[in-house]
Parts: C-alpha cells; sequence; structure tokens
C-alpha cells in the first residue's frame, strides 16, 4: 500500500568453539539466472526527490514505512556506480558499498554517512570494479567492518571502520574447489572453479560462513581468526545445492540458530544447522539477495523489487515497494536502466535491506546510477 499526504508536525562444519566475540548484523540486533547476470544499466542521472510538502507511505498493517529515496547524498567529487550493500554500526552511521568501475582505480568503493544522511567518509578503493558485500560487526567492543569483492577483486576482507586493512584473503585454494592460481592471480574471469565471494554471516564462536555466490557456489566455514575450515554446497537443484547461494546470515530466533542462505536463482531460501546439515526450503520469493534479523522479524530484499519481511514462523506480514509486474514484464530492461520510470514508494531492484536499532530499513538496489532509501518506520 502506498499513500501520499502532508507531514504531520515539523519539518559450514565441525563444533563450535566459545569466543569472547560477540556477532551482529550491521546494527547489533541481532549465478543469479542467466537474464541478470548480464545487465548493463544506464548511467543517467538520479530522479528528482518527492516534493518536500509531500510523503510517501509504503507498507501494510503494523508495517508502514516513509519512503526516502536518495537519502544519502555523495559529494559532487564522488559518484554512485551500482549500489550493493548497507550496514548500520552502533553510532547509526549508515556504510554503502558500491560496485564501482574497474578504470577508476582511485575512486573510493565504500562511503560513510551519519544519521542524518550526511556524508563523513570514504574509502576502500582497493575493491572498486568488483566491490559487493559489506557488514559490520562487533568483536570484543571494537567494530570492524567485513567486505567481499567479486569480478576481478575475487577477495574478502576485514578493516577497521576507519578503512585500514586487518587482513585480506583470497580464494581458499585447500578446498579444492578452484581453479589453478585463482588465489595468486585473480582475474575477472567467472565459472563454477572461479572465486566470487558475495556475503557473510557470523557465528556465535566468533568465526563465520562465506557464500561464494556467483563463483563455486559453495558456502565456506572460517574460524575467528579467519583460518578456512570447510565447505559445503555446490552447484544443483535439490536440498544442500544451489543456483546462486547470493545472501546468508544466522537466524537466531528459535532455540536452536539455523543459518539461512538465499538460493537466489531458485527463488527460495534454504535453512541449515550450523554444522551444515539441511533442514527445510522456504519459497516464494523472488531473486532473494539477501537476509536480516532484527527480534522476531526476518528481512528478505528480493531483485524482483519488493522487500518482504517475515515473522518468527517464516510468514509474510509485509511486502515493501512491490513493483514485481512491472519489472519483471520490463523485457528489454528500461525501467531498471531509466531512472525516469522509477515511481515513489516503488522498488527496481532491491541487492540488500539492513535494520537499523529503531526499527527503521535502509535498502540498496542493483543498479547502475545508485539508489538507497531509507525507510522510516512510522
Amino acid at each position: 500500500m502506498i499513500r501520499s499526504h502532508a507531514p504531520v508536525g515539523s519539518g559450514a562444519c565441525g563444533d563450535l568453539r566459545r569466543s569472547n566475540s560477540s556477532r551482529t548484523r550491521r546494527n547489533f540486533m541481532l549465478s543469479s539466472s542467466a537474464i541478470l547476470v548480464g545487465f548493463h544499466l544506464s548511467t543517467a542521472g538520479k530522479t528528482a526527490r518527492a516534493n518536500p510538502f509531500q510523503e510517501t507511505i509504503i507498507g501494510q498493517g503494523d508495517f508502514e514505512y516513509r519512503a526516502h529515496h536518495h537519502w544519502p547524498q555523495l559529494p559532487d567529487r564522488y559518484s554512485w556506480q551500482t549500489t550493493h550493500n548497507v550496514a548500520v554500526d552502533r553510532a547509526g552511521r549508515l556504510y554503502v558499498i558500491h560496485e564501482g568501475r574497474e578504470e577508476l582505480k582511485d575512486h573510493p568503493t565504500i562511503f560513510v554517512f551519519d544519521d542524518e544522511g550526511k556524508f563523513v567518509k570514504a574509502f576502500g578503493s582497493q575493491f572498486q570494479g568488483g566491490g559487493h558485500g559489506l557488514e559490520v560487526r562487533l568483536e570484543d567492543n571494537e567494530e570492524f567492518l567485513y567486505v567481499t569483492g567479486y569480478q576481478q577483486v575475487k577477495s574478502f576482507a576485514k578493516m577497521t571502520l576507519d578503512g585500514e586493512v586487518v587482513w585480506q584473503q583470497f580464494a581458499p585454494v585447500q578446498s579444492g574447489k578452484y581453479a589453478e592460481g585463482e588465489a595468486d592471480h585473480p582475474k575477472k574471469v567467472w565459472g563454477r572453479d572461479r572465486f566470487m565471494p558475495t556475503n557473510f554471516a557470523f557465528l556465535p564462536d566468533g568465526g563465520f560462513f562465506l557464500a561464494d555466490g556467483y563463483g563455486s557456489f559453495t558456502i565456506h566455514r572460517y574460524d575467528a581468526d579467519g583460518k578456512w575450515l570447510s565447505c559445503f554446497g555446490g552447484e544443483g537443484q535439490g536440498e544442500g545445492k544451489f543456483n546462486t547461494p547470493h545472501g546468508l546470515w544466522i537466524d537466531g530466533r528459535t532455540t536452536q540458530p539455523t543459518l539461512v542462505v538465499t538460493d537466489r536463482a531458485h527463488h527460495t531460501l534454504q535453512r541449515f544447522s550450523l554444522d551444515g546439515k539441511y533442514i527445510d526450503t522456504l519459497s516464494g520469493f523472488g531473486l532473494p539477495a539477501n537476509v536480516d534479523v532484527q527480534g522476531d522479524l526476518m528481512l528478505v530484499p528480493e531483485l524482483v523489487a519488493r522487500v518482504s519481511i517475515l515473522d518468527k514462523d517464516n510468514q509474510v506480514v509485509a511486502q515493501l515497494g512491490e513493483d514485481v509486474e512491472r519489472i519483471s514484464t520490463d523485457a528489454k530492461h528500461s525501467i531498471r536502466g531509466n531512472p525516469k520510470e522509477w515511481l515513489d514508494g516503488k522498488f527496481v531492484h532491491p541487492h540488500d535491506a539492513c535494520f537499523a536499532a529503531n526499527g527503521d530499513i535502509f535498502v540498496a538496489e542493483w543498479v547502475a546510477s545508485g539508489r538507497v532509501t531509507k525507510l522510516e518506520r512510522v
């Protein structure tokens, strides 16, 4: 539901080990299908903001939000180059990663904004041309960024919130999944024997899972020090096999936490125990891209033009910004590539979404000219 009105008021395997690290998802609250791989979106300018005397409300029932499209604004010296993921630290700062263009070597990939959407700083040029996944994690009362890069970057890293690299790693060749030289000489070569990491899920013991969502379609498990331990999955149909395992997260809403994997091109979520054993499959999504959890709610951005919210029983309680029919029938992809055709209160291509501590939601869309939306809880 969308309504506009005048505003009121002013303006995976092995036993888990104990660790001192505490995990968090962005705000500390607790390949794609073939038709998508080839998208080359236009770099046309941004759409105009909504009338400042109007506001757009989206959602249903208890889940209504004011939609603020293009909420964070970059300084003129920078430009969005296909926005990908978002994360929030405990001070309420928003981190956004875009893919970037490989030829712009010195252009940053990660941008930081304050809680009013004002630009703070930028860094991460080493991921330019392949910037993808981004998470903020609390470890022993210190926050760190975890970043993935695909395309020619083919690596993942742990960084401080100021962009200093703690460690950076490449393809886990010890897994036996990758072509010779994939770790030592990464190139923009795709295939099931290539490393194209997409997103993280953090374990209670301080370790983490890493999805190779565009490469081997494998889920890798690492310990708290970033040492590779094991993997599972791979390309295929059915239980524990994937077609673009793009996003993942640990779902702690039940007594026994589970690993949720977005099996994107199968349009499903697969759930696993923390030792990698298959549990079940949730269907009914449209290219689900990632997951976030806050309280009893699970947030699922879907590339086919909506963001879904599920309750603790994994039933959909709201679908935000849905424009599925219009986007799905857009065979020439003109809507995705033409910001003039984007509609207020409607999403085009949600690639990632995360909760803020107060229940607001940030959404990053996979569009070349960039769009990050703040959904302010009504």
